[in-house]
């Protein structure tokens, strides 16, 4: 694809990055065939094709309007389209420069700031969301249908193993998932722990950046990241941790990307840069432990499980078949649905902010989910767990928790 950038922006780090971005797409319409927002609309601007035009024109000059801005509100950034594309278009990294230059030059509606910045203020913080999550639950029932669907109950945590293990990893207990699912990390420890590795919180760590940084409040996101670092620094400065364990696929995303988003930072490139390279999905370090997994754990789980695999894990880290892997590994009979690669409709806070497309994608995902004939559906973050738990009675989960029940033997037969 010819660009001729425009002034503003030829020639800034955003600016080369977009022009080459650019220039590999071929406009082969690859990507339209698994996007999801295309499946839904049928409208071209709302698929991968359609939105790089659109972001071309903006980066060379054309005036961008609320209709750009509403079509690339509607992207879902699951990145789909990166694994379809057989150029290796970047189209993630691209949407996130076009959406800062449309942020800044098209006002959005009082309703709309009002929501996003609700959304951008309470998620990333977890000292303000956890009561507010709490009283939201009280209230539930007075609350618009798109909030009442985050409120489902909190699973216990449960005991955090004590014992001392000379390997050590780092946990990120993240934003929301403390609140909605406290259980997660905690049975991540208990797995690590029967394993041989102490998992340990930085407490002063919290939000990845990605809720703030894909609202494009990308200062605020990048101020979140630095604020991690800042946390984890200590504990890698001192060989103290080996890696640093995501147990939410969004997280783990964001978090081997911080090397790319402070790339331009002087202070914390180089750390960031050695942040991502220690990170590490939950799925990549439970292999290593696939065989005392199997032994320990054969037979104890008859039931079928179908896995979701999260577009974060799949199309963002371009990990699969590391969580069926360690179930297998396990003696779990685990499936994957029809149409495996299609988001859920979760997204972060897209399912707030379009609970309409939202719920279509979700009741799809679950209809394909439900298909398979499993008890209990699994995935591998707290967002997809959430919006898929909320229009099914099946119980959804991680599926460390899965592992976690059948070491500590409750879940057999």
């Amino acid at each position: 694809m010819q660009t001729n950038l425009a002034d503003f922006i030829r020639g800034t780090p955003e600016g080369q990055e977009a022009d080459a971005i650019l220039r590999a797409c071929v406009h082969c319409g690859f990507c339209t065939a698994t996007c999801p927002t295309y499946q839904v609309l049928g409208d071209e601007l709302d698929g991968p094709r359609g939105r790089i035009y659109l972001i071309k024109q903006v980066l060379e000059g054309v005036e961008p309007t609320r209709k750009t801005q509403l079509h690339l509100d509607r992207c879902l950034t699951c990145r789909n389209c990166e694994t379809t594309c057989p150029s290796g278009v970047k189209y993630g990294r691209l949407v996130d420069i076009g959406r800062k230059v449309v942020e800044a030059r098209v006002p959005r509606p009082f309703k709309d700031r009002v929501k996003r910045t609700t959304l951008k203020e309470f998620l990333p913080r977890g000292g303000l969301f956890k009561p507010a999550f709490k009283a939201g639950q009280l209230a539930r029932p007075l609350l618009p249908y798109e909030l009442r669907d985050k409120l489902q109950p909190a699973r216990q945590a449960g005991p955090w193993p004590r014992r001392e293990h000379a390997r050590k990893m780092l946990a990120l207990a993240g934003c929301v998932q403390p609140a909605m699912a406290p259980d997660i990390n905690a049975a991540t420890a208990r797995v690590l722990d029967a394993m041989g590795v102490q998992l340990l919180e930085a407490p002063k760590a919290g939000c990845c950046g990605a809720v703030r940084f894909h609202m494009n409040d990308q200062e605020g996101g990048r101020d979140d990241m630095r604020r991690n670092i800042d946390a984890w620094w200590p504990y890698i400065e001192s060989g103290q941790v080996e890696a640093l364990v995501m147990t939410a696929s969004g997280c783990g995303v964001t978090v081997k990307d911080y090397g790319h988003m402070l790339a331009q930072d002087p202070q914390y490139a180089a750390k960031a840069e050695r942040i991502s390279a220690l990170t590490k999905d939950l799925s990549e370090v439970m292999q290593a432990f696939e065989g005392e997994i199997g032994a320990r754990m054969a037979g104890r789980i008859k039931e079928r499980i179908a896995f979701h695999p999260p577009c974060t894990l799949q199309h963002g880290q371009q990990i699969r078949g590391k969580v069926e892997g360690v179930l297998r590994a396990a003696g779990i009979d685990v499936v994957l649905p029809a149409e495996s690669h299609l988001c859920c409709g979760s997204a972060g806070t897209y399912s707030v902010l379009h609970p309409e497309i939202a719920h279509e994608l979700r009741d799809r995902k679950l209809g394909n989910l439900e298909a398979t004939g499993a008890k209990e559906i699994v995935s591998a973050n707290i967002g997809c767990i959430s919006h898929l738990q909320s229009g099914t009675k099946t119980p959804v989960t991680h599926w460390i928790e899965l592992i976690d029940r059948a070491l500590a033997g409750t879940a057999a037969g």
